[in-house]
């Protein structure tokens, strides 16, 4: 008895300390700048891991999970839809962050 009881605390605090880790996901426009670093983060090569844990530090994350390019089409409702977000032959890019405290 006295084990079950042990155990079930255990799995209570694994529980709990799982549920306090927040994560959140940030889309930002992928701002072609001519430094390379938003390819970086469009890729999810290792050299955007900086900029990526940089930007969620600046917003009180502990880190960067993961950062990639997302088309358009997977966000839903705040981004304008291809052809909507083009001008002068440009169309922006967008690439998500996702922060953990």
């Amino acid at each position: 008895m006295r084990s079950l009881l042990a155990l079930i605390s255990c799995a209570s605090i694994v529980a709990a300390s799982s549920a306090s880790a927040e994560t959140r996901v940030f889309i930002i426009v992928n701002q072609a700048d001519g430094h390379g670093v938003d390819q970086c983060l469009a890729k999810g090569e290792k050299c955007g891991a900086q900029v990526a844990r940089t930007y969620c530090q600046s917003r009180d994350f502990a880190q960067a999970a993961a950062y990639r390019r997302v088309d358009p089409d997977e966000i839903t409702g705040s981004v304008p839809k291809t052809g909507a977000n083009c001008s002068h032959g440009h169309c922006d890019e967008y690439v998500a962050i996702t922060c953990q405290r």
